[in-house]
């Protein structure tokens, strides 16, 4: 990549994360994409040649990093309301199989990069069968960490999965890069066979491939583990597939599996007890918390301030648009924060200042990408998002993470940048094009709409 212009950007109010809020503020971008300088705009003296960009009215702070989605969903906004979860996913998977191409999901990754980038999200982490996301991110500028998926619940396929798991990656290596990593994700309890899991894990682990799990996230799929029952036994015992006891939870069952060696990003963990927490933060495995999907789905609410207790690393994830139907990390952020005060019945919990940790480098540590992004100080990657303050629902401003966390809305970022590359600014995006997207959306939802009819 060509040298990028030495850049000062001035803001009304700094967020550097690892410090306190810096008010006129400035911060110093190098021409290799990296912060040189960070704190009041009268320490920083503008070096010769500097390009300096004067922001106004805004909170600048680091890009926010979404610990899960799904870009390849993008065509189901709206389409699996007020479902139970069995049916959601039959509904999901039935659909998918019927009516979508490969090209769908490019066109509907290149979707979610859009709406990613607009509303600050720098860095993505992309759970998805087909791969899309990969490409997307490299074209698009931003970070990510994109898990290809795997399936198969029947014990005697997992070779058979295994060996096309190994193929879909080596087909995705081409796009890593400094800003890309490849993983992997066995999908689920009720999706995935003991032996699969191990194999999985076994080939994350040779392969240094980082993992990703939907893990304790309904209480049909801890029936499921626990005793072999509940809304899935049935379709699974129909294709002749064993639905035994598999353990006391999903994590244990994972721990037994030796999937927790390869410190996996457990996805949801609504369902977890003590015990459950404790192999979690002992194994330094990580959790991507999706409140508004769990919420939506009646699922219930993660046990967030006991993870934070036991120093398990959660990171804040939106999860696809067909359970939330929002891209939006700083509604995520306060929806988060609104329903674990009424949870213990405390109005001190996920603080503003919390909120801005959970949504930059606590979401960087989830990925294990905190030694690159997650805070502004020099070093680390120019990853950076500006929120307007100017906006009727923002004013006045008391408190600058207040007035990000509690009254400003994803369609208050005014800039994204990431590796010091303005990607978006004042409604304009400069890497991607959604001109000619919408009508293949559009497309897709029909097709969708005809087969689940």
């Amino acid at each position: 990549m060509p040298d990028l212009p030495l850049t000062l950007y001035r803001a009304a109010w700094v967020l550097p994360v690892c410090a306190a809020p810096i008010r006129d503020g400035a911060v110093l971008v190098g021409t290799d994409g990296r912060i040189a300088a960070v704190g009041p705009r009268l320490a920083i003296e503008p070096p010769e040649g500097v390009v300096i960009e004067e922001l106004g009215p805004v909170a600048l702070m680091p890009g926010l990093v979404n610990v899960h989605a799904h870009p390849e969903l993008a065509m189901y906004r709206g389409a699996l309301e007020d479902l139970n979860f069995r049916d959601w996913i039959l509904r999901l998977v039935g659909s998918k199989r019927a009516a979508l191409t490969e090209a769908d999901f490019h066109a509907a990754a290149r979707w979610t990069m859009v709406e990613a980038v607009r509303s600050g999200i720098t860095t993505l982490a992309a759970t998805e069968s087909s791969g899309a996301s990969a490409a997307v991110l490299c074209e698009s500028g931003l970070r990510g960490v994109v898990y290809q998926e795997v399936f198969g619940p029947d014990p005697a396929q997992a070779d058979e999965s295994i060996a096309g798991l190994r193929a879909a990656v080596d087909g995705l290596r081409a796009y890593e890069c400094d800003r890309v990593m490849i993983g992997v994700s066995p999908h689920a309890p009720y999706t995935v066979s003991d032996a699969l899991f191990s194999a999985t894990a076994d080939f994350a682990l040779a392969e240094g491939l980082p993992m990703a799990v939907h893990a304790s996230e309904s209480r049909i799929e801890q029936m499921l583990v626990q005793a072999g029952e509940g809304d899935f036994a049935p379709g699974l015992r129909a294709r002749g597939i064993d639905t035994p006891p598999r353990g006391r939870t999903t994590v244990e069952m994972l721990d037994r599996l030796g999937v927790l060696r390869a410190r996996p990003l457990l996805i949801h963990c609504v369902l977890l007890d003590a015990d459950d927490i404790r192999r979690v933060a002992d194994t330094g495995s990580a959790v991507a918390h999706c409140p508004v999907a769990n919420a939506r789905l009646g699922h219930g609410l993660a046990p967030y301030p006991e993870m934070i207790e036991a120093n398990v690393r959660v990171g804040l994830g939106t999860d696809s648009v067909g359970s939330n139907n929002r891209l939006d990390l700083l509604e995520e952020a306060r929806i988060a924060s609104i329903l674990h005060r009424a949870r213990v019945a405390r109005p001190d919990v996920l603080s503003p200042a919390d909120l801005l940790k959970l949504v930059t480098i606590d979401g960087a540590r989830a990925l294990g990408l905190d030694g690159t992004i997650g805070t502004l100080e020099p070093g680390k990657a120019a990853d950076l998002c500006a929120v307007s303050l100017a906006a009727p629902h923002v004013q006045p401003v008391h408190d600058p993470l207040a007035a990000v966390f509690h009254a400003a809305r994803g369609c208050d970022v005014v800039m994204t940048v990431v590796d010091g590359r303005v990607l978006y600014r004042d409604g304009q995006l400069s890497t991607l094009d959604p001109a000619g997207l919408e009508p293949l959306l559009a497309d897709a939802a029909r097709r969708l709409r005809e087969v689940m009819t």
